[in-house]
């Protein structure tokens, strides 16, 4: 049998997220396969860096919750096709999340409007989803 929680624990679960990590933390979206576990060293190149803006996530609600505002890097870092993300806190030290990139409607944690990205293009983040888990 799994494990159910009620909505209003899953709903603090997940607004619990955002503050451990922080009001301003950083996302990095890179080429190539994504890390094991968040605690495996970074792997891939950095393709955008983002500083999210303060309070980056809408509060939780039915057991999840989204990006609040819009998410770019005006000025991409490098040339390449984006395959993951990593969310550090604001030092950019610790990896509190990883998961997968795609396109807008191409069914990844985290979708862009553009994965093929060039130096100095805008990352213009479109899609970005917490649901927390036992519902």
């Amino acid at each position: 049998m799994a494990l159910q929680f009620s909505t209003g624990y899953r709903n603090a679960m997940l607004d619990q997220f955002e503050t451990t990590t922080g009001a301003t933390a950083l996302m990095r979206i890179r080429t190539g396969a994504q890390p094991a576990t968040c605690a495996t060293a970074d792997a891939g190149t950095v393709l955008a860096t983002l500083t999210l803006p303060s309070d980056w996530m809408s509060a939780a609600s039915a057991g999840s919750k989204a990006l609040l505002g819009s998410w770019s890097d005006p000025s991409a870092d490098a040339t390449g096709t984006a395959a993951h993300f990593r969310i550090y806190d604001n030092a950019g030290t610790t990896c509190h999340m990883q998961g997968t990139v795609t396109v807008t409607g191409g069914g990844g944690d985290l979708q862009l409007d553009n994965a093929s990205i060039a130096t100095a293009q805008v990352v213009t983040i479109t899609s970005f989803t917490l649901t927390a888990p036992g519902a």
